[in-house]
């Protein structure tokens, strides 16, 4: 059978290719398949302990079996179109403006608009940053972010969401992600802001080059970070 294999951030960098075609045995399952990409191309091996598996945009453990046709994203630890009901859920290669955001969600319902701006900062890890790259798994951080909406809409009453966050070079002092959130009172919005992008952080793909005056890496720690945040001690 043939699956369509995708990569981002690292793990594309290793391979060489966004994505590649694959044809394997009926039965394979996603784990068996990143260890066979593994065989291929050997530096891969040092993110498999960190990589998540998506199958069809959703994530999987390494036991499923993929069937014939299946899209399957490698997924290094990650960083950071509207519809219906006010929300709205984007990534852009334009800069980031919070009092759009704002005005998007604002209802004659709505009390309060509780927003959340990120900024690239000039250092980091003791490092001067000179600009950082953005790269995402579009399809599927799009359908994480409009997850994550519906979440905030099951435990606050909430009258609108938005998320946007920014692909490609930022420059230190832009905007890499924006969060609106309105609802009727002040506690609410701000609950559901706070949460957003923890969540974002947590579950969508999206990763950051951090580009210095000496070099670049790839920057996968921010789950890492949350997983330990929210550890007891």
């Amino acid at each position: 059978m043939k699956v369509r294999l995708r990569l981002f951030a690292a793990a594309r960098e290793i391979v060489g290719a966004g994505e590649l075609s694959m044809e394997v045995p009926d039965g394979t399952t996603v784990g068996q398949l990143v260890q066979h990409v593994g065989e291929a191309y050997p530096r891969l091996r040092g993110l498999s302990s960190s990589l998540l598996l998506a199958v069809n945009r959703e994530y999987r453990p390494a036991g499923h079996a993929l069937q014939d046709g299946d899209e399957v994203g490698l997924i290094p630890p990650v960083s950071g179109g509207a519809d219906g009901g006010g929300d709205l859920y984007r990534l852009t290669d334009r800069p980031l403006s919070l009092d759009a955001l704002a005005g998007h969600v604002g209802v004659s319902t709505s009390g309060a608009v509780a927003g959340f701006l990120g900024i690239v900062r000039e250092r980091s890890r003791g490092r001067r940053v000179i600009r950082l790259e953005y790269e995402a798994y579009p399809e599927m951080a799009e359908a994480k972010m409009r997850q994550i909406g519906e979440e905030i809409r099951a435990k606050w009453p909430v009258d609108a969401v938005a998320i946007a966050h920014r692909t490609g070079r930022l420059a230190v002092g832009e905007a890499s992600v924006a969060i609106a959130v309105a609802s009727p009172h002040r506690r609410e919005a701000l609950e559901a802001c706070a949460y957003a992008i923890e969540r974002l952080k947590e579950i969508v793909p999206i990763w950051k080059k951090e580009v210095w005056e000496d070099g670049s890496e790839w920057i996968g720690s921010t789950v890492d970070e949350y997983r330990e945040r929210a550890s007891p001690p």
